[in-house]
């Protein structure tokens, strides 16, 4: 999104009386700054519902436009999912770029995907959310190609560009098929060596990382910014008497997730359907944070992954004012960790959760058998 110089951006926020809207514009600016755009100034209004031709009416559209000559700003980033005609509505209106949620999420995905199968993930789900743009929108393709040397198939331009979409799309299909496979069968080969298996869930900039380094010493990217980890990292870590515990690390969730990305990053997330217990990582210090945990929740619910046991990590407790402790439930099993992933505070009581919850799990058998065959099915 950025050449060279950082993008100046306005940030457009429509209040329509649901959920924190502070903190959603909050999270916006912190998506807009991981993608690389520096947010100069806010514009927010409130409605009932959104304008169908522009989301946010003429009279706010024209508040844009002065905001955007005054300051010189190079990008629109609205905090709200654009339908294709009032992006382009907007566009005209605006007559600068104009970016929707999803597509700033989609573009961070982009910068930071790493592996392979991240790769071929990441440009699958920015495929299928270009596809809709397609259409309904880009009509000015709407063309007959013609003129000597250009005279095609007798397809409009709308209709090559959906069609190399489609065979691109069902190439990278194809290619996470064989790639979910391979990942099948090893992790048949790491069923047999039968390690406790640990996932590290939670919203985005929770600090997974930090804490999977300083579990791991595994030295993985962790930075104060959204989405730093993309491809899920796993390593053994020895826990005393329960032997050797797999941990992996995932990507962070966050409200509105593209549905795209949510499909696309199945394979990643694959690793926590078949974990043994996921470590949910809260930011103890975000005012938002029983609804980031719901958040997380409700993503989990969608992978089927809502049935395996879960503590929870209220983490960065140095930020937030809190001490070091664990909390059980009324059956005695831990429920909630305090710690400080930063600082390594508390940290021991997690790895004596982890590995009481190996304990346990290791006199109870195992279910992965049964998972493997009903994800085979599908």
């Amino acid at each position: 999104m950025t050449t060279g110089n950082t993008t100046r951006a306005v940030l457009v926020g429509v209040d329509f009386g649901k959920g924190d809207f502070a903190a959603s514009l909050d999270e916006l600016s912190l998506l807009s700054r991981s993608a690389g755009a520096e947010p100069v100034t806010t514009v927010t209004g409130r409605r009932a519902s959104p304008d169908a031709a522009l989301f946010v009416g003429s009279g706010k559209a024209d508040e844009i436009a002065e905001a955007v000559a005054d300051l010189d700003l190079d990008l629109v980033i609205f905090d709200h999912p654009l339908s294709p005609a009032q992006q382009r509505n907007l566009e005209r209106h605006l007559k600068i770029r104009v970016v929707d949620r999803t597509s700033l999420i989609l573009d961070i995905f982009a910068q930071r995907a790493q592996s392979h199968e991240g790769k071929v993930q990441v440009e699958l789900a920015q495929l299928q959310h270009l596809a809709t743009r397609l259409v309904r929108g880009w009509t000015h393709l709407e063309r007959q190609k013609g003129g000597i040397g250009l005279r095609g198939p007798g397809e409009t331009q709308l209709e090559t560009d959906r069609r190399l979409i489609g065979e691109r799309v069902k190439a990278l299909r194809a290619k996470l098929g064989k790639l979910h496979r391979q990942r099948v069968t090893q992790r048949r080969a790491r069923g047999r060596n039968s390690a406790f298996s640990v996932s590290l869930v939670g919203y985005t900039n929770a600090g997974k990382s930090t804490l999977f380094n300083h579990l791991t010493k595994a030295g993985v990217y962790a930075a104060n910014q959204l989405f730093a980890t993309l491809d899920t990292t796993s390593r053994r870590v020895y826990m005393g008497e329960v032997g050797n515990v797999v941990v992996s690390d995932t990507v962070g969730f966050i409200r509105d997730l593209p549905h795209q990305l949510v499909a696309a990053f199945r394979a990643t997330l694959e690793e926590t359907i078949h974990a043994d217990l996921l470590l949910h990582v809260v930011d103890a210090a975000s005012p938002a944070r029983l609804d980031q945990i719901e958040q997380v929740n409700l993503v989990l619910k969608e992978i089927g992954a809502d049935h395996i046991p879960q503590i929870l990590v209220y983490n960065k407790i140095d930020m937030a004012g809190l001490d070091p402790g664990l909390e059980r439930d009324e059956y005695d099993k831990i429920q909630r960790v305090f710690i400080s992933a930063q600082t390594g505070s508390g940290v021991d009581l997690l790895r004596q959760a982890v590995a009481e919850s190996a304990k346990a799990a290791i006199a109870e058998p195992p279910m992965g058998d049964e998972r493997e065959h009903q994800e085979l099915k599908h």
